[in-house]
């Protein structure tokens, strides 16, 4: 049975092997001590969903501090990705939803998230509640986009 859970630096191969089905065009960064600092920092927590120890899916939830609505922070999720042999499964499903309850757990008062436009995961996040009718997303970016 598949269980969502934080990662941990004893996870950095199998997570370097799904960043890799991620992003295929960019460079990898391979020193654990990037992933070590990565899921260290304050307000960060990569979830995983694993069967049989074998990493399926992760998702990586920033909770960030904030001046308005209170002082609640707010939720970034980001480099959300399944393996290809796992998808249809619900492990994305799961990591994303590890990450969601996170998230609302930690009072924050919105979650952000940025797709791909390429990617064919927009139906996958509408199913999760995610909309993109109240804010658009840009970005300004220092180096090439990832290529689909």
């Amino acid at each position: 049975m598949a269980i969502a859970r934080p990662l941990t630096s004893d996870d950095h191969t199998a997570a370097l092997a799904l960043y890799r089905t991620l992003a295929k065009d960019q460079a990898i960064d391979p020193d654990p001590k990037h992933f070590a600092t990565l899921i260290a920092h304050p307000g960060t927590t990569i979830y995983g969903t694993e069967d049989h120890g074998t990493l399926h899916a992760m998702a990586t939830l920033h909770l960030l501090p904030n001046i308005t609505q209170g002082g609640r922070p707010y939720g970034l999720i980001e480099n959300v990705v399944a393996h290809p042999n796992a998808r249809g499964q619900g492990h994305g499903r799961m990591a994303m939803q590890a990450a969601i309850d996170a998230a609302w757990d930690s009072d924050a008062y919105k979650i952000m998230l940025l797709s791909g436009q390429n990617t064919g995961a927009l139906g996958f996040y509408e199913k999760l509640g995610f909309t993109a009718d109240q804010k658009h997303g840009l970005q300004l970016r220092r180096v090439p986009p990832r290529c689909p």
